[in-house]
């Protein structure tokens, strides 16, 4: 269905909203910053920021249902004879190779986290959406394999793939921090993603091989 009008304008005034909010955050941190503050750069109401962001940590992590099914869906959509694990890793390769913001490659990055890090409040919303990551993936890879109820293998793999996903994030900004050009970077991460495969078991590798329909 075509997005009608009344809903684009709706989507461009909350995307307005949490731009301008996270340039504030970048700029003096989370904590300093207030629901007001947002109101008057973004020229709309108080009410009209609580109304699409109902609380604040929202503004900054506007992407979060996004974020959390993103893993669920690379798996759901991996191409025939593709295990579960190496759709994720080829995926997180092909981000870091292209430079794709979803691997945090955009130089802000570093500062993004930053922010995140001096937060509490940041840092509870940023776990809990790890865990939320965590049980949908596991979800997932229990639907794609038929595991009974009590088997623990999908909930450990999801597990594994999270951990590693942030395994790469947070070298991420380190290697913001140290400088060095995109190429560099990406040439690193890339030898870092072959490293943490390398660990990982031919069962674990060649869970969930995706069969004809």
């Amino acid at each position: 269905m075509a997005e009608g009008l009344r809903e684009r304008k709706k989507r461009q005034v909350k995307q307005r909203i949490s731009d301008m909010a996270t340039a504030l955050f970048l700029e003096h941190g989370f904590e300093a910053v207030t629901i007001a503050a947002v109101a008057e750069v973004a020229d709309v109401s108080v009410n009209t920021v609580y109304n699409y962001f109902p609380a604040k940590e929202d503004l900054l992590f506007d992407r979060e249902d996004e974020v959390v099914e993103r893993p669920s869906r690379l798996v759901r959509e991996r191409g025939e004879g593709v295990p579960a694990v190496r759709a994720v890793l080829d995926r997180l390769r092909q981000d870091v190779a292209e430079r794709n913001p979803y691997a945090g490659m955009d130089p802000g990055y570093a500062r993004f986290m930053q922010v995140i890090q001096e937060s509490p409040t940041l840092m509870a919303r940023l776990l809990r959406m790890q865990g939320q990551i965590v049980d949908r993936l596991a979800t997932t890879l229990r639907e794609e394999t038929g595991a009974a109820a009590d088997d623990p293998t999908p909930e450990f793999i999801a597990h594994q793939l999270v951990g590693m996903q942030n395994a790469v994030h947070r070298n991420i900004a380190r290697c913001h921090a140290t400088g060095g050009t995109p190429e560099q970077l990406s040439a690193e991460l890339l030898r870092q993603i072959d490293v943490m495969e390398s660990l990982l078991s031919e069962s674990v590798l060649n869970y969930a091989v995706k069969n004809t329909p």
